[in-house]
């Protein structure tokens, strides 16, 4: 079995897991690589949303907050705060944040694009989940153009198991494990 979900997918992933463990039914997470820090990075790592909102400034800030929309609640007890939030789609009901603005679109995302939106938006801070990948990291580069600070959110922590970071990785699994029938 692969596992291609998301990084911050911690339940499928652990579903896989146990299903893996108990049917023997060999399994390689395929996963890009995390994030690194750049010169000139101003990132804070976190370990997970709560301690994200915990981490924001006192004083009422712009916070581009680019988490997903599931996990927008975590931030719901800091209300100071102005949010930009960037949605794949339209939001159904109410936000949990009272005071938000709402950008609907879809990556990736360019480099110059997300410098003209942090700018447009007055945004003073980002928070972003370390997914990895080129597709969404250009808001990281676009906060250190502008020499934001950014909270970063480490990944959950899973059992070991082994990793994948390239198509080719995943082909030589598959095929070591043919002569299983797979």
């Amino acid at each position: 079995m692969v596992d291609a979900t998301h990084p911050f997918a911690a339940r499928m992933s652990l579903n896989a897991i146990e299903a893996c463990a108990g049917t023997g039914v060999a399994l390689c997470a395929f996963e890009r690589a995390p994030w690194q820090a750049a010169a000139g990075d101003r990132w804070t790592r976190v370990p997970d949303l709560a301690a994200a909102a915990a981490a924001l400034p006192a004083r009422p800030a712009r916070i581009f907050l680019a988490i997903g929309r599931q996990n927008l609640s975590a931030f719901a007890g800091r209300p100071e705060h102005h949010y930009l939030l960037r949605l794949v789609d339209p939001p159904e009901g109410d936000l949990p944040l009272p005071d938000a603005t709402a950008v609907i679109a879809r990556g990736p995302f360019d480099v110059e694009g997300d410098i003209a939106l942090l700018r447009a938006h007055r945004i003073d801070m980002v928070v972003a989940k370390n997914a990895g990948g080129t597709g969404a990291r250009a808001k990281l580069d676009a906060a250190r153009a502008l020499g934001l600070p950014v909270i970063l959110i480490d990944r959950p922590c899973l059992p070991s198991r082994p990793i994948a970071e390239t198509i080719e990785q995943v082909m030589a699994f598959l095929a070591h494990r043919a002569d299983l029938g797979v």
